[in-house]
This record gives C-alpha cells, sequence and structure tokens, in this order.
C-alpha cells in the first residue's frame, strides 16, 4: 500500500489550492484588535463619570418616609397625603429644621413614575436637599 505525499520529481503540476491557515490567523488578529479599540474610540468626549460603592445606611428616626402605593396614592409614613400641595406645606416645615433631614421615597414597583415624580417635585419646592430612595437588595441567585 502506498501513500501519496507530494508530487514526484517527475510531475510538474501546479497546486491551484490556497493555504489559508495563515490568513485566518492574521483575521482573528485584526479581529480582536477592532474589539479592543473600537470602544475607545466611540467614547471620545472627556467625561468625569461618578464612582459607585454599595453602602448599607442606616434609617435614622429623623429621617422623613414618603409612600407611593401601586395606585399612585402618596403617604407621609403611615398617613395619606390628599395633595401635592399638603405634601409640600409639610415638607417646608421639616426643611426648616437644623439639620435638615433627609427624605426618604419608597416608591411600589408596580406603581406609575408619576407619584415618585411628585414627590420629588415637592421636595424641589420646598427646598429639601437630601433625598433617598429606599430599595430592597435582590434575591440571591439573580
Amino acid at each position: 500500500m502506498a501513500m501519496n505525499v507530494g508530487p514526484s520529481e517527475g510531475d510538474d503540476e501546479v497546486l491551484s489550492q490556497i493555504n489559508t491557515t495563515p490568513l485566518v490567523d492574521v483575521m482573528l488578529v485584526l479581529l480582536i484588535i477592532f474589539l479592543i479599540t473600537i470602544p475607545v474610540v466611540t467614547t471620545s468626549i472627556p467625561v468625569v463619570l461618578p464612582k459607585q460603592r454599595v453602602e448599607v445606611r442606616q434609617s435614622k428616626p429623623e429621617n422623613i418616609i414618603v409612600s407611593v402605593d401601586k395606585a399612585g396614592a402618596i403617604f407621609w409614613y403611615e398617613t395619606r397625603v390628599d395633595s401635592v400641595q399638603a405634601l409640600v406645606d409639610r415638607l417646608k416645615k421639616v426643611s426648616k429644621m437644623d439639620p435638615q433631614p433627609e427624605v426618604q421615597i419608597r416608591g411600589d414597583m408596580a406603581s406609575r413614575y408619576e407619584g415618585v415624580g411628585k414627590i420629588l417635585y415637592a421636595c424641589q419646592r420646598a427646598g429639601i436637599v437630601k433625598v433617598a430612595f429606599i430599595t430592597e437588595p435582590p434575591a440571591l441567585g439573580d
């Protein structure tokens, strides 16, 4: 049994096959270079981005808790607030305290953003400087 390894000395045949292995290697290297440099090129505007860190915050008794249920009703602790103007009036009294307490907003996940927006607008009108959102951490594995 014989094996044909290549053209013999007497055969002057032209090989019409192209060796594509070096071409594939060069293309993979170029692809990696483009994947690394494209994100740098697309964000060319110099901006100082905020640094975020996870910190556990303790709720202090002087903090004000304002809640929004899924129907859009606004609550001052457990008491329902009838209008945004009533909320602004309460927040104006709080804003005059020294030191000014933090307003913590608890928004139901199923509520519309409009309720939370009303609270933020009321805080702005009353001159509240510190506003925070109370969230729950995701379940483990999510």
